[in-house]
Order: structure tokens, then C-alpha cells, then sequence
């Protein structure tokens, strides 16, 4: 078992970064989230890694940090879903909005990565929901929600904090907020939050 690999990027292009270690290139597939972070050819790098051999094929899949490479390998456990749709929900969410969204239940944020139907996003939420919110029970929620979710945007950050003061909790809203256009104002935000809880009472 590979664990991780340590030394020079030599060939970064999507979905693959190329990793010289003692003479060695091993090359891991990876999400553009990794991609980002890991800096330029010629740099030195570490990815966390995991190989994957089947009958046709072995692949080294490599990760920036822990928390990714385990939200991947959550993903593959789950029926259905291969490393490739685990990387294309991987390159469009960050670890931690990935955990937020399956804990909140969210199924269709995960249908927006290519490959990902409304079943197998289904299933996924399903099979991993219960698992990450065990995970995260002694977390941050507000912590989680602003690294995961805010992402710069005082509005949501304005409407979380009116509802709470309105005595709803994070763990209330922030599946409903998931759901809306980020670019509405906090008034809006705020405005169709509460029309969403009224029609579920």
C-alpha cells in the first residue's frame, strides 16, 4: 500500500499530477481542488494517496490533504460509484462542503458534478449521511457551515445569523439555504428560508 508520495511535480494537467519521487514518476489522478493547492511544475509536493487495482488496471490517486482523500474513499464505498465520479463531486466541492452537503441531506448539489444522476446522488447522501454526521457530531457546526458554505458571502452570513436570532438553528436552515441562489440578498435569503420552513409545517 501506497501511502502518500513526496518530491517534484514534473507534469500537472487535469485530473492527473505527475510526481518524481527518488527517480520514479508516479502519476495520481486527482480533483482540480488538489490541482490548485498543490502549487507549480517544479515544486516540491506530498499527496496522500490511494491505490486502486482491479483486474484490468492498478491507479494511484492522490489527495492534498487527509480529509479529501477520505471523503473519497467514503464515496467509493458507496454501490455504484467509481473513482471517477468520486473525483468529478471532489473537483466541484471542497471537503468540507462535500461532508456539509451530504449531513444536511442535499442530494441535488451533488447532481450538478458530470456523471452524477439524481438516483446515485440519492444513494450516496443515503449510504453516507448518517456516517459523516457521526463523524462531525463533536464539530463546529458554525465553524463548518462558514469554511464550507460562505465562501465570502456576507449575505448568507447576514441571513443565517437573522434566523438564528429569529430561533431557528444551523442544523434548520442551512439544508434550506444549500438550496438557494447564493446571489440573493440577505433579505431574500432570509424572506424564502422562512417561506420553505412554513410549507413544511
Amino acid at each position: 500500500m501506497i501511502y502518500s508520495v513526496h518530491g517534484k511535480l514534473i507534469s500537472k494537467n487535469s485530473g492527473l499530477a505527475i510526481v518524481e519521487c527518488a527517480g520514479v514518476g508516479y502519476a495520481c489522478r486527482t480533483t482540480q481542488v488538489t490541482l490548485s493547492e498543490i502549487g507549480s511544475v517544479g515544486d516540491d509536493v506530498m499527496l496522500y494517496t490511494h491505490l486502486s487495482i482491479r483486474e484490468d488496471a492498478a491507479e494511484l490517486f492522490g489527495f492534498a490533504d487527509m480529509q479529501e482523500l477520505h471523503c473519497f474513499e467514503m464515496l467509493t464505498s458507496v454501490s455504484g460509484v467509481g473513482p471517477k465520479a468520486a473525483l468529478a463531486i471532489l473537483s466541484d466541492l471542497s471537503a468540507d462542503r462535500f461532508a456539509l452537503v451530504v449531513a444536511s441531506g442535499d442530494s441535488k448539489t451533488l447532481t450538478k458534478s458530470k456523471g452524477i444522476g439524481a438516483k446515485t446522488a440519492q444513494r450516496i447522501v443515503l449510504e453516507l449521511k448518517d456516517k459523516i454526521s457521526k463523524e462531525n457530531k463533536d464539530s463546529d457546526w458554525s465553524s463548518l457551515s462558514e469554511s464550507a458554505v460562505y465562501e465570502n458571502n456576507s449575505a448568507l452570513e447576514d441571513a443565517v445569523s437573522a434566523l438564528m436570532v429569529l430561533g431557528y438553528s444551523q442544523e434548520e436552515i442551512m439544508p434550506l439555504l444549500l438550496q438557494l441562489d447564493k446571489g440573493m440578498s440577505s433579505e431574500e435569503l432570509i424572506k424564502e428560508t422562512l417561506r420553505l420552513i412554513g410549507s413544511r409545517r
